[in-house]
């Protein structure tokens, strides 16, 4: 009996990390923060809201474990630390959590709505599209996972019509910087994305390049939000300056000196907080 506690418990332990739990509780408060502040209170006790971040933190899930069982080799050489599948629970298993939290989150949006579901499907799909063939691909893949993020935020809209400027603009948010975000991770994995073939861009292009990428994608994406701002929302410019204007500015100043894997995984880590800064910018909004 003692035996069986100390499988699951570390089954449970396994699933815990292979979901990465955190990012999940992080993609549920955002759709909470998004509804609750810039829909209105009320949604606090609307039940479709609570299905909505349970399925959605479902997809994501799935999400991770298909991602972390294609890559597990090329794990073994970025983060070997990290590796989950193969120690601490088996591909089978994976594959079992994998499907179903996937088929779960997609077909249980039918008791929301059909076009909630069909977006859950579309995800999950495109998540499984991105672990096994697009994320090894220059820019494609890291635009996928930036999509998809930005979709998270939308979906409130989607839940709650009718057009919402406020839901846009944070969508937008989530996209860019999640794709920035992307394209920092691939290059602190240089080594072992290439050793296996694939072509993101650092690999393509090299870092350098890279790099004056990033710079023109940031420049662009804080142009398309002051240009939302501008047409539809209408916030103080104060709001920009504080959460984007000034962590922007730092990340760029600190990817032009950046040249290690620590230097690149330091920066992946800050634009997640950058992330977390914008969530938590909704109640001022």
């Amino acid at each position: 009996m003692a035996s069986f506690a100390m499988q699951i418990y570390g089954l449970a332990k396994a699933l815990f990390r292979l979901t990465r739990f955190w990012n999940l509780v992080i993609i549920g408060f955002a759709q909470f923060f998004a509804a609750y502040f810039l829909v209105g209170p009320h949604t606090f006790f609307d039940w479709q809201l609570y299905l909505l971040a349970a399925f959605t933190m479902m997809i994501a899930a799935g999400g991770y474990i298909i991602n972390d069982y294609y890559d597990v080799k090329i794990d073994l050489i970025n983060k070997p630390e990290r590796v989950v599948i193969g120690k601490g629970i088996t591909r089978r298993y994976a594959i079992f959590f994998h499907t179903a939290l996937s088929v779960t989150g997609s077909f249980a949006g039918l008791l929301i709505s059909w076009q909630i579901a069909l977006i859950n499907f579309l995800s999950a799909f495109l998540l499984w599209l991105y672990s096994n063939n697009l994320k090894r691909q220059p820019f494609v893949g890291n635009l996928s996972i930036g999509i998809l993020t930005g979709v998270s935020i939308w979906v409130v809209n989607v839940l709650y019509p009718p057009f919402n400027p406020y839901i846009l603009i944070y969508a937008v948010f989530a996209l860019a910087m999640t794709v920035i975000r992307e394209i920092i991770k691939d290059m602190e994995d240089w080594k072992g994305d290439n050793t296996f073939g694939c072509k993101t861009l650092p690999i393509v292009w090299g870092i350098r390049k890279t790099k004056i990428f990033l710079y023109v994608l940031l420049t662009l994406f804080i142009l398309l939000v002051l240009l939302i701002n501008f047409l539809y929302v209408g916030l103080p410019i104060i709001y920009f300056i504080l959460f984007l204007f000034v962590p922007c500015g730092y990340l760029v100043t600190r990817l032009v000196r950046a040249d290690t894997i620590r230097d690149f995984a330091h920066l992946s880590t800050f634009t997640k907080m950058i992330l977390l800064l914008g969530i938590l910018s909704m109640p001022l909004v």
